[in-house]
């Protein structure tokens, strides 16, 4: 299938707080289904809309979901663009306000382990794993079922399915009201760096889509793991907001990494070798600063050149990992804002969420693709 590109459109940011000298939550709302029922593109964070108490905000939500429009919604992990996944035509609207190839799955996301296992074939692992991290930064890989509702476009062709539960109380309540699973990458374009933000959002998607409603910055900050269960043994293939020594925990096993490279035509989001990945060129385990370069350091690390680095982002000062990973991406973005060179990234710890933390600085130092820049 070929996903074309949108035309060029004027973005409106919509202050669903009721705090701005504009529209307040309500109108927000209202012009929000205005745009979709002309056939717009609206980033939707539900947290600020469903926190408002009203149950028409869920409703609202629902409707545009099962109207076939596009709704972006924050999870505890990044901000990220919706549709019904079982609905061809609103899908192909969020790969191609992506840029993103056809040949990425996508993740289906539902309300509970029940609905997903309407769409998938559980092992006994996969059942222990959501059963112990669902609500979550988890993503558990199985067949599909035959009789499921997702599209052919959302699973990118294969005979395997991507699901999660996210942990966000207002998510969660608008995929119960939609009734259908919802397909959900990050908010940004494709290969860049995800958004952690409303901003984020709009810095990327705008002239893409039509209105983006602010519900401030996500907390875990890096994507789902992502593990395969569709084999005799659980196996990773992305690393992300759970830490692959919780996940062992639960199976009573070491979980490996998925066997292969599949980065060609991956089997997961997250997998292709080029991801994640600001304009600026990334070096990793900078041992000091080159001149024109952005420093980017963790736990007060000041390697030689700091004094005339550019600018200076400390993950935390304190060394937490958690903290780290949930500044990650908007450190990144601030720093490619500047125009530096590069970004030289000090040595940071691998265990817990540090996995996560180096698998998309990794990826962020790949090779680009030729039509990175344009994409």
């Amino acid at each position: 299938m070929i996903v074309t590109q949108p035309a060029p459109k004027s973005t409106h940011l919509l202050d669903a707080t009721g705090s701005g000298e504009a529209a307040g939550a309500g109108e927000a709302v209202a012009e929000a289904a205005r745009l979709l029922r002309a056939g717009g593109v609206v980033a939707f964070p539900t947290e600020t809309v469903y926190g408002l108490g009203a149950d028409a905000g869920n409703a609202q939500a629902a409707r545009l979901l099962r109207a076939g429009g596009v709704v972006a919604f924050p999870t505890e992990t990044v901000y990220g663009l919706g549709a019904d996944a079982g609905n061809a035509q609103a899908v192909a609207q969020v790969y191609a306000a992506k840029g993103r190839p056809a040949f990425n799955p996508l993740i289906s996301h539902v309300p509970d382990g029940a609905a997903a296992e309407r769409l998938g074939v559980f092992s006994p692992a996969a059942q222990a794993l959501a059963a112990a991290f669902w609500p979550g930064p988890l993503t558990l890989v199985v067949p599909y079922r035959d009789t499921g509702a997702v599209c052919d476009l959302a699973r990118a062709g294969l005979s395997t399915i991507a699901l999660r539960v996210p942990a966000h109380a207002a998510t969660l309540a608008m995929l119960r009201a939609a009734g259908v699973p919802v397909v959900g990458p990050s908010a940004n374009r494709s290969g860049h760096v995800s958004p952690t933000d409303a901003a984020h959002v709009r810095a990327d998607l705008d002239g893409r889509i039509d209105a983006i409603l602010d519900a401030g910055p996500t907390t875990v900050g890096v994507e789902s793991t992502i593990v395969d269960c569709t084999g005799a043994h659980p196996a990773l293939l992305r690393p992300g907001g759970l830490s692959r020594g919780a996940i062992a925990a639960v199976l009573g096993v070491a979980l490996p990494d998925a066997a292969g490279d599949d980065s060609d035509r991956p089997s997961a989001p997250g997998r292709l070798a080029s991801h994640y990945a600001p304009h600026a060129p990334v070096r990793l385990d900078a041992r000091a600063v080159k001149p024109g370069e952005a420093l980017l350091t963790f736990a007060g690390l000041r390697p030689p050149g700091t004094e005339s680095a550019v600018a200076v982002f400390d993950l935390s000062p304190s060394g937490d990992l958690v903290e780290a990973a949930a500044r990650l991406y908007g450190a990144l973005r601030h720093l490619d804002s500047l125009r530096v060179q590069g970004i030289a990234v000090v040595p940071l710890p691998r265990d817990g969420l540090g996995e996560a933390i180096a698998d998309r600085l990794g990826r962020a130092a790949a090779p680009r693709p030729l039509s990175f820049e344009d994409d």
